[in-house]
């Protein structure tokens, strides 16, 4: 039963952690939606930082599947 419970934890981080990129991604896009909406001459620019934001957000989902190996 013990290593079963270890196996069920071990993975709760990293289903807890892609919960809260794909939240933060999605946080992102409707704020640069928005940011686009009001101002679309700096729809490029808006779109380069969300896109980095977005990869920096996706890459804590990587952290946490590094740190269960």
């Amino acid at each position: 039963m013990t290593p079963m419970f270890a196996e069920v934890t071990g993975s709760l981080h990293v289903g807890l952690a892609a919960l809260g990129s794909a939240i933060g991604v999605s946080l992102i896009g409707m704020k640069a939606a928005e940011a686009t909406g009001r101002n679309p001459g700096a729809a490029g620019q808006i779109r380069n930082i969300a896109i980095i934001l977005a990869a920096l957000a996706e890459g804590i989902t990587f952290f946490a599947i590094y740190l269960t190996k």
